[in-house]
């Protein structure tokens, strides 16, 4: 998709140009020359930063080429000691990400350079140093929800918060156990980002919010998504606590109700693959050691012969 977001980028740009391009001062002969009427204006604004939600290949895939249609600017003498500190956009992601696009997964491709991370958090949150377009932006890290190095985008100005793939309006939500994703962590991100949201009208309108895949929402839809979510994990957990198996949680199908909308026989990502990820988050098919009760205890006296 990175050949259309970019088609898309560079529409926004032509179109702020438009917007911007200084008005004639006046026609009458005093005001008139040949300067006012050139219609000097500033180059497009060019992309400066990419901020990479989670190391998937469909999240990050693009980064090469967004990266190199853009420009980063540094000021002081940056410039002078690093060769290529301005060729190109920075790329901003979570220390877990930069980490597994370095080292690489089993099987895949190494990342070329120009795709890798050029800054890196390892805190709750990263706040952009300064205003950019006018408003101030803030990541923030999911721990173990769709994987263990997630980030969500707030634009403060705007009120819009990029959810990455923390929710997903067509489907249920991609829980990554190998990389650390948890149900649990999934249903605490979107209780997050209901705190930071504000609606305008009974959780209608206000903040809107950017899923990962599929339409915009808001508040409303996201406290909708965690419900759902919500009431299959309880689902799920009783049946663990049944002693069930996989096979027989699957079974018992604790989805039923919402697979019209979210569940898929097919694909990457089907409903069977997301109930053996909420199954094996919770604990399911762990064996359970029995408390040792003698500890602590004096040891019983030996007997006599």
């Amino acid at each position: 998709m990175s050949d259309t977001v970019l088609a898309a980028v560079q529409r926004l740009q032509r179109e702020w140009v438009v917007r911007h391009e200084p008005k004639s001062v006046g026609f009458g002969a005093e005001t008139r020359s040949s300067v006012s009427e050139r219609h000097i204006t500033a180059p497009p604004k060019p992309i400066r930063y990419i901020l990479d939600t989670s190391a998937d290949a469909d999240h990050v895939g693009g980064n090469e080429k967004l990266r190199n249609a853009g420009h980063t600017f540094t000021g002081g003498n940056v410039a002078g000691n690093i060769a290529d500190a301005t060729e190109g956009a920075a790329i901003l992601a979570h220390e877990n990400v930069l980490t597994r696009m370095a080292h690489g997964a089993e099987g895949q491709p190494a990342v070329p350079a120009d795709a890798l991370p050029t800054d890196a958090y390892f805190v709750d949150f990263y706040k952009l140093s300064h205003y950019f377009n006018g408003e101030g932006i803030q990541l923030f890290h999911m721990p173990k929800a769709h994987s263990d190095g997630d980030s969500i985008v707030h634009f403060r100005g705007t009120d819009v918060i990029a959810l990455g793939d923390l929710m997903s309006t067509g489907s249920y939500p991609v829980i990554d156990v190998a990389k650390g994703g948890t149900i649990n962590g999934v249903v605490e991100g979107l209780n997050r980002v209901l705190d930071m949201s504000i609606a305008e009208f009974r959780l209608e309108g206000g903040t809107l919010m950017v899923p990962g895949h599929g339409r915009l929402v808001d508040s409303a839809d996201v406290a909708y998504y965690r419900d759902m979510l919500t009431i299959i994990r309880d689902r799920v957990e009783d049946l663990i606590k049944k002693g069930r198996t996989l096979e027989q949680v699957q079974a018992a199908n604790p989805s039923g109700d919402y697979d019209t909308e979210y569940g898929s026989t097919s694909g990457s990502w089907t409903t069977a693959n997301f109930i053996e990820a909420v199954y094996k988050t919770l604990g399911g098919g762990e064996v359970r050691r029995k408390p040792d009760t003698t500890r602590g205890k004096a040891p019983a006296p030996a007997k006599r012969p």
